[in-house]
């Protein structure tokens, strides 16, 4: 009975301390403030995107497989992080990680600009993978708390403008510092921007009373068993939705990691153009299509997300010029643009406020396992065959994708022609 008092007032003391997010706004201060933490942090991870794959090509010698083995051990350090880090943020606040997250980072960042051999360098991969893994959670979960339940996905979309916008400009200023030859300095730059993110992230709330919370449409599936086992780390409701992210995120990976030297290879002088036009393509959809994945709905919208990286993929693959790399970046743009903020809604309006940060830390944790498993397979054969050859099995990835989006997560219900959502285990 003690122990159900104290909980109880351990719970009040943390609302009493939490923001209260208005039910009817969107874009709030702490929302702008955990954007641009968010934006900052992911100049620090786009100033890295052509830089890591040509300073292991490069002055480390380790080709085409070593980029890839940098993919996985960055990937595979977040996946191992990110149920630990949900819970974290359910029991000390979403603030700690993000600022934790950041500060981790850079190390990643200075570390990388003092070592001379592959092993060093992956060891601060993997640095970095655990500190972008805290900061995306603590960030997205906190954009899911102050956004509107009808309004996930817009928020989502708004935050992902930050994201894609780092990861657009970021490679520019790369490449521009790197000057072909430069890395120390740029890998000590990207760090500050990884420090500036946690500074920034001071001020943003670390606990937040959600509009579901204030109108009562917080619980979800009140009579659901508790979740045992690695349910507890790996919520069920991302499951399938993440399946199809982590995809989504293959073909993804495989255009980050061989377009800064294949575009070289074609006559470009760098890649960063290329990630700047990706960026601005995503960008502007997100910001003047920002309701579109509600309206268009999570089937039709993440159908098109994956169907335009197929397109710029092969694209890229099947031409290998110049022109192709831009028509391509284009499309994988406007892919960019529609896959993660369906996905996301669908899978935080399945789960309460109290199973929100696992469920994202779940969800999330696709992108990682994505950019491990395409990076290992992916850069064997390119090692063994072609980076031309990267990108049709980045392609391929998709379209599976495509397949488990239709037939798993978003069915249509033979009964009634309308779009159904299977959960995991459901029969």
């Amino acid at each position: 009975m003690s122990d159900a008092a104290d909980s109880t007032s351990t719970e009040s003391s943390r609302r009493q301390r939490a923001y209260v997010a208005p039910p009817d706004r969107l874009i709030t201060v702490p929302f702008v403030t955990v954007t641009v933490s968010a934006f900052a942090f992911f100049m620090y991870i786009g100033t890295l995107l052509p830089l890591i794959p040509l300073y292991i090509e490069g002055p480390l010698d380790g080709g085409e497989f070593g980029v890839g083995v940098n993919a996985a051990v960055f990937a595979v350090a977040a996946v191992v992080a990110r149920p630990l880090l949900g819970r974290i943020a359910d029991r000390y606040g979403r603030r700690v990680i993000m600022i934790g997250g950041a500060f981790i980072a850079s190390t990643g960042g200075f570390g990388m600009s003092q070592i001379s051999s592959l092993g060093a360098l992956l060891g601060f991969r993997a640095l970095t993978g655990i500190g972008e893994a805290a900061m995306f959670v603590g960030a997205a979960t906190l954009i899911a708390d102050l956004s509107p339940r009808h309004r996930r996905a817009e928020g989502a979309s708004y935050f992902s403008v930050a994201v894609f916008t780092g990861l657009g400009v970021g490679p520019v200023f790369g490449e521009w510092l790197l000057d072909d030859t430069q890395f120390e300095r740029t890998f000590v730059a990207a760090g500050c921007f990884a420090i500036a993110a946690g500074l920034i992230a001071l001020f943003v709330p670390s606990r937040v009373v959600s509009p579901d919370a204030q109108t009562g449409d917080d619980v979800v599936e009140p009579d659901a068993p508790p979740r045992r086992g690695i349910g507890k780390y790996v919520h069920p409701a991302a499951v399938f939705p993440g399946t199809v992210l982590a995809l989504g995120v293959g073909g993804l990976t495989s255009f980050f990691l061989f377009i800064p030297d294949f575009s070289r290879t074609v006559g470009l002088g760098s890649s960063g153009g290329l990630f700047l036009v990706y960026s601005v393509v995503s960008v502007l959809i997100r910001i003047f299509g920002a309701t579109l994945p509600e309206r268009l709905g999570p089937r039709r919208a993440v159908t098109m997300a994956l169907g335009f990286f197929v397109i710029g993929l092969v694209i890229v693959g099947t031409f290998a010029t110049a022109p192709s790399l831009w028509v391509g970046a284009v499309f994988i743009g406007l892919g960019a643009a529609f896959n993660y903020p369906s996905l996301m809604a669908l899978t935080v309006n399945r789960v309460s406020d109290a199973d929100r940060a696992v469920a994202i830390s779940s969800f999330t944790m696709f992108f990682e396992i994505g950019s491990a498993v395409s990076g290992l397979f992916v850069g064997a054969l390119a090692q063994l065959v072609s980076e031309r050859s990267a990108f049709f099995a980045g392609a391929a990835m998709c379209v599976v994708g495509i397949w488990v989006l239709r037939t798993k997560v978003v069915p249509l219900s033979p009964a009634t022609d309308q779009v159904d959502y299977i959960a995991p285990g459901a029969a």
